[in-house]
């Protein structure tokens, strides 16, 4: 009987990973970090303007320099 929802290409993927994880093999996990995404007046449409530890959004925002801030995770 097929477990449903865990069956499939990417439920194959997610196990054949897990197993290397084990194993100790394979290339090592890219672990997202928290990147501020806004737009400036040099570029109007949404980009990253720094790491979320590193920049500070309200005076960003409260500066003009930067508005539509929002938080995104992302790979370093």
């Amino acid at each position: 009987m097929g477990k449903g929802y865990a069956e499939g290409p990417a439920a194959e993927e997610a196990e054949r990973r897990l197993e290397e994880l084990e194993r100790g093999s394979g290339e090592p996990v890219a672990i997202p970090r928290p990147a501020v995404f806004g737009a400036t007046s040099d570029d109007p449409n949404a980009h990253v303007l720094g790491w979320a530890d590193e920049v500070d959004r309200d005076e960003l925002f409260a500066s003009g320099k930067a508005w539509g801030l929002s938080v995104r995770r992302i790979a370093e």
